[in-house]
C-alpha cells in the first residue's frame, strides 16, 4: 500500500500511481516543448490518423507544460474522441482511454478541481478492471504502445526504451501492424542519432516491417536509404517511391523528408531540388514542405561551397529560409542560424553578422545560448578568421553545464587547439579545461 509523503494528499498519491504523461518523467525545456508542439502539428490528421489519439494526448500535455490548461483540456478531449473513432469497436470505451483519463485526472487536480479529478481517477480504475492486461507482470499493451510512441519523440536512449515498450505490447497483441513498424522505426532512429551502423538484424526487421506495412512510405524511404548505403543502385526505386509519396496527404509521416535526403545522397542533388519544388508547387502553403525544400537548397549550397553557384539557387535558398522562419515563430533559432550561414557561404557577411548580432542580444535560455555560441564560434573561425574570438565563444558554449552535442563539440575543439600547441591562448585553454573538469 502506498503511503502519502509529507505534504502529499491521498488523491495525489493515487494520481502518482497512474500511467499517463504526467507520471512518465517527460522532462522538456521550453524550447523543446515549442519545437515538439510544431512537430506534432506537422504530422497532420490524415497520414497520422492511426496515431491521432496519441498525438492529441501529447499535444494536451505539451500545452499544459506551456501554461495553457484550457488548450490542454481541449486536446485531451480530442484524444478521447479520436481513440473512439479509430478503434471503431462496439463499446465507446477500452484500455486505450486509460492514459487519456489519467491525463484528465491530473489536469483537473492541477486546476484545483478535486471532485472532477477524483471522478476521472474512478474511471481509470473501472477501465483497468474491465480491460485488464493479458499479463499480470506487464502494463496493458495499449498503454505500452502509447508510452513507446511518446518516448519516440525524445533522444536516442528514450527511443531504445520506446522500442522496448513496443516489443512488450507486441508480445501480448502481435496483430497490430503499426506497432511493429514503430518498434522498427524506434530502433533505426536510435541508431541513426547515435551515428551507429544498422546491423543485418535491423535491416531484416525493416524489410519484414515494410512488407507487412506497405503503405508506410516513411519506412520505405529509410529502408531504401540503407540499401543504397550498402551499394545497391536505387535510382528507379526511389523515383517510383517519389510518385507514391506525391499522392500522399501532406505530413511529416508521409516520407517526403527521408526521401529527399535519399535523393540528395544517392540519386542527385538536382533531382532532389526538382522533387522538392514539385511537391511545393502542389501544396504551396504547406509550411512543412517549405521547410523540406529549404533544407535541400541549404545542402546544395554546402555541397557546392567551393564552386561558383548560380544566383538563382542562392536567391531561392534565402527566400525559402526567410519564408519558413515566421511559419515556426517559436522554434526557429536553428533556422535563423542556418540562414546566417547561408549568407556567409554566399559571401554576404553583412547580413550574416546582422543575424548573429540580433541572436546574441535576444536573451536566449541556456540551451539555446549554448547552441548559438557553438555555431557562432565556427562562423568566427571559418568565415571571419577571428580565431581568438572563436575560442572565446567555444568556451562560452562549454561552460554552460548542459550535456549536448554542441557542448561536446566545443570541448573537443578546445582540446584539439590545446593539443596542437600553436595558439597563444593554449595556456588559457588548458586552465579553462582543467577548471571545467574539476567542476563536473
Amino acid at each position: 500500500m502506498m503511503c502519502a509523503a509529507p505534504g502529499q494528499s491521498t488523491l495525489e498519491v493515487k494520481l502518482q500511481a497512474l500511467q499517463c504523461h504526467f507520471t512518465w518523467d517527460l522532462n522538456f525545456s521550453k524550447p523543446k516543448l515549442l519545437s515538439l508542439r510544431d512537430k506534432l502539428q506537422d504530422i497532420g490528421t490524415e497520414e497520422g490518423y492511426s496515431w491521432l489519439g496519441h498525438i492529441y494526448n501529447l499535444q494536451g500535455y505539451v500545452h499544459f507544460k506551456l501554461g495553457l490548461p484550457g488548450d490542454a483540456q481541449r486536446f485531451f478531449g480530442k484524444a478521447a474522441e479520436a481513440f473512439r473513432q479509430i478503434r471503431n469497436t462496439v463499446s465507446d470505451e477500452g484500455a486505450w482511454l486509460v492514459v487519456n483519463h489519467g491525463n484528465l485526472a491530473w489536469l483537473h487536480y492541477h486546476n484545483g478541481e478535486q471532485a472532477e479529478s477524483q471522478a476521472y481517477l474512478l474511471k481509470v480504475n473501472a477501465l483497468m478492471r474491465t480491460y485488464p492486461s493479458p499479463s499480470q507482470e506487464e502494463l496493458h499493451p495499449e498503454i505500452n504502445a502509447e508510452k513507446g510512441w511518446t518516448l519516440m519523440k525524445f533522444g536516442a536512449d528514450e527511443k531504445l526504451r520506446a522500442a522496448d515498450f513496443f516489443q512488450r505490447a507486441l508480445r501480448m497483441q502481435p496483430d497490430m501492424v503499426e506497432w511493429h513498424t514503430s518498434h522498427v522505426l524506434a530502433l533505426v532512429n536510435a541508431l541513426k542519432i547515435s551515428n551507429k551502423e544498422l546491423g543485418a538484424d535491423i535491416l531484416d526487421k525493416m524489410k519484414i516491417a515494410k512488407e507487412h506495412d506497405p503503405d508506410n512510405l516513411y519506412l520505405a524511404a529509410l529502408y531504401l536509404e540503407e540499401c543504397a548505403k550498402k551499394g545497391k543502385k536505387i535510382g528507379e526505386e526511389a523515383r517510383e517511391l517519389a510518385r507514391r509519396v506525391l499522392r500522399k496527404p501532406v505530413s511529416s509521416y508521409s516520407g517526403i523528408k527521408p526521401l529527399l535526403r535519399l535523393y540528395r545522397m544517392y540519386v542527385s542533388m538536382d533531382e532532389a531540388i526538382d522533387l522538392a519544388e514539385e511537391v511545393l508547387e502542389r501544396h504551396p502553403d504547406e509550411r512543412y514542405l517549405k521547410r523540406c525544400a529549404a533544407i535541400c537548397y541549404k545542402m546544395r549550397i554546402l555541397l557546392d561551397r567551393y564552386s561558383p553557384l548560380e544566383r538563382s539557387i542562392i536567391d531561392r535558398a534565402i527566400t525559402l529560409s526567410r519564408e519558413v522562419i515566421p511559419l515556426y515563430p517559436h522554434s526557429s533559432l536553428k533556422r535563423k542560424i542556418y540562414l546566417a550561414n547561408t549568407y556567409a557561404e554566399t559571401n554576404n557577411q553583412v547580413e550574416a553578422d546582422q543575424i548573429f548580432d540580433e541572436l546574441l542580444e535576444s536573451g536566449l535560455d541556456p540551451e539555446g545560448a549554448q547552441m548559438l555560441y557553438n555555431y557562432y564560434a565556427k562562423y568566427l573561425h571559418f568565415f571571419r578568421k577571428e580565431s581568438y574570438k572563436s575560442i572565446e565563444y567555444h568556451m562560452k558554449a562549454a561552460e554552460i553545464p548542459l550535456a549536448s552535442y554542441y557542448r561536446e563539440h566545443s570541448i573537443r575543439t578546445l582540446q584539439r587547439i590545446r593539443d596542437r600547441n600553436r595558439n597563444r591562448m593554449c595556456g588559457h585553454i588548458s586552465k579553462f579545461l582543467a577548471n571545467l573538469q574539476e567542476s563536473e
